[in-house]
């Protein structure tokens, strides 16, 4: 059992994982000392810990989620209350579904779907995976590699040419995102046969489940606010994030602008510079048009201060 407070982390351990923790922190470069009432005390660099007699651990430091995050929870605790302490982690197998790129003008809208059964949900914890909101860009795309060589996974693209075209014919950005859950989903319940499924709520539950009927797919979905607290959505949440970059960098490259993330003033600026480099048409090709921010851009509304 194990609880957190903002500076100390307390966990209960069995005495037989001592030998085991010690031979481990000794390789991670912990300094050990024995002092009174305890099996052992270890200190590097930002982290410290201490094993009681009583199987008590205590773990402090400014770098002490990384250390509890990579190291203690998937090798020693077999527990996530830490990464995860809103939330009873669902072991059982299930398809996570989460998208990137929906508030941002410029660049593609990625949904991602990963499936994971109790063993692959060990390795994803292992890894660290998380919310990709939480974690910087440069880690989402080592993660994003590692979580695809781990699970099934499927990743619906959408460039902003073909989100245009789309979102003209659904005229609205939920049924459109409706669409591709339910794509990403089909993909999946394909390749694995697995029919539980969670995403993330972003509209009325019927949604999906209408786009789901469309295409004759039946699975048991469950729709949270928060479902990134899944581990298997954090994951597919990751593989969007990763896309979504990618498809952004792609874009700067191509027309040798570094296009920003968002709908900042940012974002405005970089879009008058391509319009004045390229002409108003190249909005088709690299933003979302039905943002309010393509206003700006043309100078037909007030821009963002």
């Amino acid at each position: 059992m194990a609880s957190e407070k903002s500076s100390c982390f307390v966990a209960t351990i069995s005495i037989e994982l001592a030998d085991k923790l010690r031979s481990d922190l000794i390789e991670q470069g912990f300094q050990l000392t024995t002092p009174a009432y305890t099996i052992f005390s270890a200190q590097k660099k930002g982290v410290s810990c201490t094993l009681y007699s009583s199987g008590k651990l205590t773990v402090q430091g400014k770098d002490m989620g990384d250390f509890i995050t990579f190291y203690l929870e998937p090798e020693i605790l077999q527990s996530v209350a830490f990464s995860y302490p809103e939330t009873q982690v669902n072991m059982t197998s299930h398809i996570g579904i989460d998208e990137s790129g929906k508030g941002d003008f410029f660049g593609p809208l990625c949904i991602a779907g990963v499936q994971a059964d109790e063993a692959k949900i060990k390795e994803l914890l292992s890894l660290g995976v998380k919310d990709s909101k939480k974690i910087t860009d440069t880690i989402v795309r080592t993660l994003s590699a590692k979580i695809k060589k781990v699970c099934p996974h499927a990743i619906v693209f959408i460039s902003p040419k073909k989100y245009n075209e789309l979102y003209a014919n659904f005229q609205n950005l939920n049924k459109l995102l409706g669409w591709g859950h339910a794509t990403a989903i089909a993909e999946l319940v394909a390749k694995t046969g697995c029919t539980d499924v969670i995403i993330d709520q972003f509209a009325s539950e019927h949604v999906v489940l209408n786009a789901l009927k469309q295409k004759k797919i039946t699975v048991s979905l469950t729709q949270r606010h928060r479902a990134e607290a899944d581990p298997v959505v954090a994951a597919a949440s990751i593989l969007a994030r990763a896309a979504f970059l990618e498809g952004l960098e792609q874009l700067s490259k191509q027309y040798e602008i570094d296009i920003p993330k968002g709908a900042s003033p940012q974002v405005v600026r970089t879009g008058k510079l391509l319009v004045g480099k390229f002409g108003p048409q190249i909005l088709e090709l690299t933003a979302k048009l039905h943002f309010k921010t393509k206003d700006e851009v043309l100078g037909l509304g007030k821009e963002s201060s």
